[in-house]
């Protein structure tokens, strides 16, 4: 079982920056890639970017050059850097840990934590 616990969400006004956190526990030594996930009101769930065990990053199109996903392995925490936001980047943003073992996915979710960018 992996653990997941996200913060730093808040309220902020358009062009600010927020850092989220997630802290993982448990059984994470063998988690292939963790990703930040967001959900917006009456919309599906979505990826925002993802990062895999080596560093490789990957990045919705909506905030490529305003997001920054990162982690440090010696704290067990995944980060995303966000600047420039706007009000459509407003959601609950989830962190996710994504683990294959024998040749199943197994997804672990946060609680979420809720951006919200004001106008």
């Amino acid at each position: 079982q992996v653990q997941l616990v996200e913060s730093g969400g808040g309220l902020v006004q358009a062009g600010g920056s927020l850092r989220l956190s997630c802290a993982a526990s448990g059984s994470i030594f063998d988690i292939n890639l963790m990703g930040w996930y967001r959900q917006a009101p009456g919309k599906k769930r979505e990826l925002v970017a993802t990062i895999t065990k080596g560093g490789s990053t990957n990045y919705a199109d909506s905030v490529k050059g305003r997001f920054t996903i990162s982690r440090d392995n010696a704290k067990n925490t995944l980060y995303l850097q966000m600047n420039s936001l706007k009000p459509e980047d407003t959601a609950v943003y989830y962190c996710a840990a994504h683990k294959v073992l024998g040749g199943i996915l197994n997804d672990y979710w946060g609680q979420g934590t809720q951006v919200t960018v004001s106008s």
